[in-house]
């Protein structure tokens, strides 16, 4: 028993002795700044003087380059005992990928909040005549149009196309009728007008195999003069399945209900 009671004591004694050594006490290094540099290198550097390394996170600045310490914690020049851990932030080395949003309709100040909540940057911006002065027309990424929901790189460039708002001066409005749709949409186009409605007879599928038979406005006004329409103005059209034949007036007159045919 007595044995047994100074081998405890023994033990305790040497426990004790030996703590300082074990737990590195009285051992104290400062933290390096590592913030800026690259992971390889900012690793071998901590190792070398006696951390250890742990990557807690990973962010994503496109304007940083790939793999660089975004933040450390301890921060530099905390002084820290030996064998301290330190953890890392860097950032990432490939975009990650986001949902592209929907900013058609949008005005231009409120696609751009948009696109940077989402970490997208505004590309090149361009304008369209349209009533809706300053809206988004069209969301491009490079050349191509992106849908809403398609996949895009963190960080790309968005290009707009806006409304230009209503043109100074006035142009004569075009007379549709009788022509396909496809080349309707192309001579309004070319004077900055849009279709607002178009409006299907009932035995008609698709848009483009439609022929005019009804616009609005008229080419002519009440007394047979031509109208004039401002680009970024719209107008209503109707398409029949068939190809509708002129009359002696210059344009047909407006149906009165949707069982209208010239």
């Amino acid at each position: 028993m007595l044995a047994a009671i100074g081998f405890s004591i023994l033990a305790l004694f040497l426990f004790f002795q030996t703590l300082d050594f074990w737990t590195n006490h009285g051992e104290y290094l400062k933290v390096p700044d590592v913030k800026g540099t690259n992971y390889l290198e900012a690793v071998a550097s901590l190792e070398k003087d006696g951390f250890d390394v742990v990557v807690q996170d990973s962010v994503f600045y496109d304007t940083l380059a790939p793999l660089v310490i975004v933040k450390q914690f301890p921060d530099p020049d905390a002084t820290v005992k030996v064998n301290r851990t330190i953890y890392l932030t860097i950032n990432r080395a490939i975009a990650p990928e986001i949902d592209m949003p929907n900013l058609v309709g949008m005005s231009f100040r409120n696609a751009e909040l948009e696109l940077r909540a989402r970490g997208l940057k505004v590309g090149d911006t361009s304008y369209v005549p349209d009533i809706a002065k300053n809206a988004v027309k069209e969301q491009m990424l490079g050349e191509q149009p992106i849908k809403p929901g398609d996949k895009v790189a963190m960080g790309s460039r968005i290009s707009l196309v806006l409304g230009a708002g209503i043109g100074n001066e006035d142009i004569p409005v075009p007379d549709l009728f009788g022509l396909p749709y496809t080349e309707a949409l192309a001579l309004v186009e070319a004077g900055g007008i849009s279709f607002s409605v178009v409006l299907l007879d009932p035995d008609l599928r698709d848009t483009t195999a439609g022929f005019v038979y009804w616009q609005n406005p008229d080419r002519f006004n009440e007394e047979r003069k031509i109208n004039r329409i401002r680009p970024g103005q719209m107008m209503d059209i109707r398409l029949s399945v068939t190809r509708p034949e002129r009359t002696t007036d210059s344009i047909p007159p407006a149906p009165s209900g949707n069982e209208y045919h010239p």
